[in-house]
């Protein structure tokens, strides 16, 4: 904090029903659907901004902030418990990113009045498909009224011989593609078809046509995906396309030995279905995905902004130092800010990079476990990687880019027309999953290496020029990069629910769906946003703004 907390006037009132700690997306989403079901919502955040592990930030702030952030926190102070009938816990940080590498490699190009030009993801890339279910709940909630979005221009699977090849995304597109042949093309037409028609009898009661055979097996569903591709004959260009650049899968389908999340066939068919169903369902919005303007820490704020209209109290740079339990029950009953004022509520909500400091019968085993890891990176350049297009996805599948790659990367290159970097530069985030910071490194410097030119010292101008194996132009030259490693952390005991970190996927689907479980829990009879006959409250898909 710049000034003292004790300076700040006392929140007024000190009861509540809920109380938030955090403004990312999900704190921000659960802050909105109680506010939207009446209840008091005071939300906090230490930070000066809102998002906190979504948020999207200047170059110099996102530095300062995964540098922080990644650092062991001190002990925090004890609390003294004042004679009260409750004990204070202290609220200790949770670094949750480590590893963190920036290198400004032209630093008269990338001064600070530029840097402040930028407005980066911290999460990663990221974008939301036309149809899921982040789309329907901006919608339902109304808060499409405070973001806006523009379509990604293409997507593109990077191959063994270094090539981009794109990715047809409709029956038109497959006949257009080039770098199909005749077999390939009928190939996929006919695949598409057989999923199309297992779609539409399955929305019907009879579950099969005359035929009787387009229903694909319930004996194949519970299949792993990869076996039914094998099993309709595709070729391996097809299938990789299909499970890694349409599917989305994470780790190496072919090898089930080592591969920690197998898709399952009726997986994948859903992952197909929201895929050509995005594709299309908005005019001027060419392919299957989306991005706000600004960055993805405008969707935090959009939804911040609509718990404000219901009445939701926000506080900024509000540093809470203690959570205060009961001492006959040990249940929770409030919180302790750093001005030293004591708040009161029913429930809390904390920002994964909070822990409380409960003694060890408190807490419940496997508290803060870390499942898996994502490895994060960001490049900004001043030449697009492809000549033509600004906003375009980059999968590379597994062995793509050497024998032991095991996981799939993915990279998002971002244009200015987003509003997220100054005219004529380009941010180019990438991804994978990891089990530790090594590995993590390697597959995105892999990456990295593979589509652009990264300086060995901090003068570009110094360095060789490398050309790529697959054309004549040279690749584009970083000008500044970050690379981090960021933890996979939820917890929830009694009262004090943890909301999710960002995870590996592009899209939110599964980050709301536990945000949604946590608010259903907390609120078993409220509905989350519920129908309003106000204007205010669009759910109509016209009214979703969508720049063209």
């Amino acid at each position: 904090m710049s000034e003292d907390a004790s300076s700040y006037p006392p929140i007024d009132p000190t009861n509540f029903d809920l109380i938030v700690l955090g403004t990312g997306l999900p704190e921000s989403v659960i802050a909105a659907a109680a506010s939207a079901n009446g209840k008091t919502v005071l939300h906090l955040d230490p930070n000066p901004f809102y998002g906190s592990n979504y948020t999207s930030l200047s170059l110099q702030d996102l530095s300062s902030f995964l540098i922080s952030h990644s650092a062991p926190p001190p002990s925090p102070p004890s609390a003294p418990s004042d004679g009260h009938d409750f004990t204070p816990a202290a609220l200790a940080a949770r670094p949750l990113f480590s590893h963190v590498e920036i290198s400004s490699f032209a630093p008269d190009v990338l001064g600070e009045e530029h840097s402040r030009k930028f407005n980066v993801d911290l999460c990663g890339p990221r974008v939301l498909f036309c149809a899921d279910k982040s789309i329907d709940l901006i919608l339902k909630s109304g808060t499409s009224q405070y973001v806006e979005f523009k379509g990604v221009d293409a997507s593109f699977v990077y191959n063994e011989n270094g090539k981009l090849t794109s990715v047809p995304d409709s029956r038109a597109a497959i006949f257009k593609d080039k770098s199909l042949g005749l077999t390939e093309k009928n190939q996929l037409m006919r695949f598409f078809k057989l999923v199309q028609q297992h779609l539409e009898d399955d929305g019907e009661e009879g579950g099969e046509n005359e035929s009787g055979n387009s229903r694909i097996s319930e004996q194949d569903l519970e299949s792993p995906f990869v076996e039914f591709l094998n099993k309709m004959r595709l070729p391996p260009k097809i299938k990789s396309i299909i499970l890694y650049a349409i599917a989305m899968a994470d780790c190496d389908q072919d090898n089930v030995e080592v591969c920690e999340d197998v898709l399952k066939t009726k997986d994948g068919i859903d992952r197909l279905a929201l895929y050509n169903s995005s594709v299309g369902r908005f005019p001027n919005a060419l392919g299957a995905f989306l991005y706000p303007l600004y960055g993805h820490g405008e969707l935090p704020q959009a939804f911040c902004r609509r718990a404000a209209v219901k009445g939701c109290i926000h506080v900024l740079r509000m540093p809470v130092i203690a959570v205060l339990m009961d001492k006959s029950t040990g249940h929770y009953k409030g919180v302790r800010l750093s001005s030293g004022q004591d708040l009161f509520s029913h429930q809390l909500i904390l920002d994964p990079s909070f822990m409380v400091q409960l003694p060890l019968a408190s807490s419940p085993p496997g508290l803060g476990s870390i499942k898996r890891r994502v490895a994060r990176g960001i490049c900004i350049t001043k030449r697009s990687l492809r000549s033509e297009t600004s906003n375009f996805l980059v999968v590379y599948p597994p062995r793509s880019l050497f024998p032991e790659q095991v996981t799939s990367i993915r990279a998002l290159q971002i244009g200015s027309d987003l509003a997220v970097c100054p005219l004529g530069m380009f941010v180019i985030y990438f991804s994978t999953l990891c089990h530790d910071a090594n590995q993590g490194e390697k597959l995105l410097n892999a990456a990295m290496d593979s589509l652009l030119t990264v300086p060995e010292s901090a003068h570009p101008e110094s360095s060789t020029t490398v050309h790529s194996e697959n054309s004549a132009e040279e690749k584009p030259t970083v000008l500044w990069k970050a690379l981090y490693i960021q933890e996979l952390t939820m917890d929830h005991f009694e009262s004090i629910s943890s909301t999710p970190m960002p995870d590996g996927n592009l899209n939110y689907n599964n980050i709301l769906h536990a945000t949604l479980k946590l608010f259903q829990k907390m609120y078993p009879l409220e509905e989350v946003f519920p129908e309003t006959a106000s204007p205010e409250n669009p759910e109509d898909d016209n009214e979703f703004s969508l720049e063209s």
